[in-house]
C-alpha cells in the first residue's frame, strides 16, 4: 500500500522511523511518501519536506511565520493528491497535521493519527474536530484513552515507542563513550536545552550558570541533530563544558544528573533513570497565551503519567540561577536519588511493555488492506 505520513520535529522522526519499520514487516511492498527526518529517510521512501524548515516554538513564533506554514499547508494537500496514498497517518504536529485532516477526509483519505495531539492539555474542543476527521487514533500515553472516553471516542492505547527505542538501541560502553569524546572521569551532569533554537536561546544559558558551582562534575550539552555547532558555541564560555551532537541516549546512559526542557526529553531521561530538574521558559507573550489555555496541573510527561510531582518543574520566572542551583543539589543527594528510581521504575510500569511501534503498524494494515 501507498503510505503518506506526517511527522513534526525529532521525536516524530523517531517514532515515525519505528513505525515504518513495522509497517514494513506487515506490509513488503510498503511504498511510503513522508515529512519527516533523517531517521525516517533512512528507513526508505522519500522525503517530502525535512522538518527542520518548519520549526515554529509558540503562539507568537507561529504568527510570525504564518504566512510560510500556509504556503507549507497548500503544499502538503497538492503533494497527497499527486501521490494518492491508500492511508495518511499523522504523528503528533496537532498544528498542522489537524489542519491537513479536515481536507483529507473531505477528500475521502483514510486518516489515522499515531501519538495524539495533546487535546488534554489545552481546547478539549478539538475532540469532536478530531472524531469528525480520524478515521482511527492511537495513544501512547496511559491517561488518553479515558481522557478519549469521556468524549464517546474509542481509541487504541499502544503503549509508549519510547520504550523499544531505549530497548533496542545498542549499550554503550562509558569507558569508550569518555575517551571518543574527550571527556575527564568527572561524574555527569547532562544538559539537554531542547532541539528549537527559540527554546535553546531560552535555556541553555542559565543552564551553563552553574558550572563554576559544580567544579567536580563535567557539563555535557546534548546537542539537537537540528542544529549545528556553530549555534551553540557562543554559550560555551567555561572548560567544564563539553558538546556532543546527536548522542543523547549514550549521554543519559552515562550521566548522574540532567537539567531537561519540558518535552518528550522529560520521558526520555526518566526511563533512563537520571534524577532531573524540569526546565521551561518562553516567549513572554506566548507563556501568557499558554497559561489561559492549558488546564495541566504538570508540564512534564513524567508528572502527567504520574499525576503527581515526581520531577521538580522550574517555569519562567522560577527558572533561574538561584532556584535551578537549589534543586541541582538535591538531585545530586543520595537519600533524594533514591526515590526518583522507584518513581521511575513505577512510571515505566504505567507505560506498557514493549512492541509499540508493532501494535500500531498492525492495526494500522489490518484496518486499511
Amino acid at each position: 500500500m501507498k503510505y503518506y505520513i506526517i511527522a513534526g520535529e525529532a521525536s516524530g522522526d523517531l517514532h515515525g522511523s519505528n513505525l515504518m519499520k513495522a509497517l514494513q514487516k506487515e506490509d513488503g511492498n510498503a511504498d511510503f511518501r513522508f515529512w519527516g527526518g533523517d531517521l525516517m529517510q533512512a528507513v526508505g521512501g522519500t522525503l517530502v519536506k525535512h522538518y527542520k524548515e518548519r520549526s515554529f516554538m509558540g503562539f507568537a513564533e507561529v504568527i510570525l511565520n504564518l504566512r510560510k506554514i500556509l504556503g507549507l499547508i497548500k503544499f502538503c494537500k497538492d503533494d497527497i493528491d499527486d501521490f494518492k496514498p491508500d492511508v495518511i497517518i499523522f504523528i503528533d504536529n496537532s498544528g498542522f497535521n489537524l489542519r491537513i485532516a479536515k481536507w483529507a477526509k473531505e477528500q475521502g483519505y483514510r486518516t489515522h493519527y499515531y501519538i495524539s495531539p495533546q487535546v488534554w492539555a489545552s481546547r478539549a474542543g478539538r475532540v469532536e474536530k478530531i472524531k469528525r476527521d480520524i478515521d482511527a487514533m492511537y495513544v501512547i500515553l496511559p491517561f488518553e484513552k479515558e481522557f478519549y472516553n469521556k468524549y464517546d471516542y474509542n481509541v487504541n492505547f499502544v503503549g509508549h515507542p519510547l520504550i523499544d527505542a531505549i530497548a533496542d538501541r545498542n549499550q554503550v560502553d562509558e569507558h569508550s563513550f569518555r575517551k571518543d569524546h574527550k571527556l575527564s572521569d568527572k561524574p555527569i551532569i547532562a544538559l539537554l536545552p531542547g532541539s528549537r533554537k527559540q527554546e535553546i536561546t531560552k535555556m541553555l544559558g542559565v543552564m551553563l550558570s552553574l558550572v563554576d558551582d559544580f567544579p567536580d562534575y563535567q557539563f555535557v550539552i546534548a546537542g539537537a541533530p537540528s542544529q549545528d555547532f556553530s549555534f551553540y558555541k557562543p554559550f560555551i564560555k567555561q572548560d567544564n563544558v563539553a558538546f556532543i551532537s546527536n548522542k543523547t541516549y549514550d549521554l543519559l546512559s552515562v550521566s548522574t544528573a540532567a537539567l531537561v526542557t519540558s518535552g518528550t526529553a522529560t520521558l526520555e531521561t526518566a526511563l533512563f533513570k537520571v534524577p532531573q530538574v524540569v526546565c521551561y521558559k518562553a516567549n513572554a507573550i506566548s507563556y501568557q497565551i499558554a497559561k489561559r489555555i492549558i488546564t495541566l496541573k504538570f508540564i512534564s510527561l513524567v508528572n502527567l503519567i504520574m499525576d503527581r510531582e515526581v520531577v521538580t518543574e522550574l517555569i519562567q520566572g522560577d527558572l533561574n540561577k538561584k532556584r535551578l542551583k537549589k534543586e541541582l543539589n538535591r538531585i545530586l543527594d543520595e537519600d533524594h536519588r533514591i526515590q526518583f528510581f522507584i518513581d521511575y521504575y513505577d512510571l515505566e510500569k504505567k507505560l506498557g511493555g514493549k512492541g509499540a511501534s508493532e501494535k500500531a503498524a498492525k492495526l494500522i494494515f489490518e484496518s486499511c488492506k
